[in-house]
């Protein structure tokens, strides 16, 4: 895509083509990793606990169990949660 420099501070300028193609906007997070004497730049999304705890609860207020078996607890619950984002993020 380009040849950037690095600057003081280890600072360095994505070129235009890379941050449009990855819809990057300035204050974006990325996460950054180092493999085989290569510099991987991979954008993430940063929610706020408190915010993401909110939103969570709003959901759940809304779910009503219908299942024939016991209810879950709140921990089944968590755990089934888990295991489905972790599902999901392995087929990436």
């Amino acid at each position: 895509m380009g040849l950037v420099r690095m600057l003081r501070g280890g600072q360095v300028t994505l070129p235009v083509e890379a941050r449009k193609a990855l819809k990057l906007r300035e204050g974006d997070y990325l996460d950054v990793s180092v493999t085989d004497g290569s510099v991987t730049l991979k954008p993430v999304a940063v929610i706020d606990r408190a915010e993401a705890d909110r939103r969570l609860a709003q959901i759940f207020s809304r779910v009503a169990y219908v299942g024939s078996e016991a209810e879950p607890s709140e921990d089944e619950i968590m755990d089934i949660a888990a295991e489905e984002i972790g599902a999901r993020r392995a087929k990436r």
